[in-house]
């Protein structure tokens, strides 16, 4: 892992961390450390962060990280997003509220791994099959044209193969509108 992102990584989880706040690591981290390595610039968290949350985190982020209370409090309320960048790097972290349903099924299932052998960093990651399946919603959401997401899916499903709990991602493509997406990914992940 890039030294800029772990970095980051560390500073927002130990914050995380600090103030109790389950969060998952999320997109081009995720599906590198599941699938093959690619390079990317900022890290996706989706994280459960209550309103009187807030104030102390920006307080806590104020001295590493360009953040505002204010858009940290409207992202909370809204269950949306905010992002943060580092101020010694310019590495970015977007952070997603976490909605009900599929992203606290995400967290629920998060697995805390190492990053490798050599190293005693650990974080919370998104399954593979969960991060397959948001990687299809943000495919649907680009309008079907972020190829990266897509190549991305299918590294992972390539890479896990067999150890995949299909049956799992079906449930969940059906509840999210993802079914004929799924389908279509594993065919040409897993056919090739």
């Amino acid at each position: 892992m890039d030294e800029q992102a772990l970095t980051v990584l560390l500073r927002v989880t130990e914050v995380f961390d600090k103030f109790a706040i389950p969060y998952v690591i999320g997109g081009s981290f995720a599906s590198s450390f599941h699938g093959l390595l690619r390079m990317t610039n900022d890290v996706d968290i989706v994280a459960v962060i209550r309103e009187e949350q807030t104030a102390g985190l920006a307080t806590e982020f104020a001295n590493d990280f360009y953040v505002d209370a204010e858009m940290i409090s409207r992202a909370v309320r809204q269950k949306s997003s905010f992002n943060m960048l580092h101020f010694d790097t310019t590495f970015k972290a977007d952070v997603f509220i976490a909605k009900p349903g599929f992203q606290e099924q995400e967290i629920a299932r998060r697995q805390l791994k190492k990053l490798g052998t050599d190293t005693d960093y650990a974080f919370y990651f998104s399954t593979p099959e969960d991060i397959i399946l948001a990687k299809l919603d943000w495919y649907r959401k680009g309008n079907y044209v972020a190829n990266q997401q897509w190549r991305d899916i299918a590294s992972v499903i390539r890479v896990q193969g067999a150890k995949l709990d299909i049956e799992y991602m079906r449930r969940w493509a059906g509840a999210l509108g993802l079914s004929d997406l799924l389908e279509q990914a594993l065919e040409e992940s897993l056919n090739e």
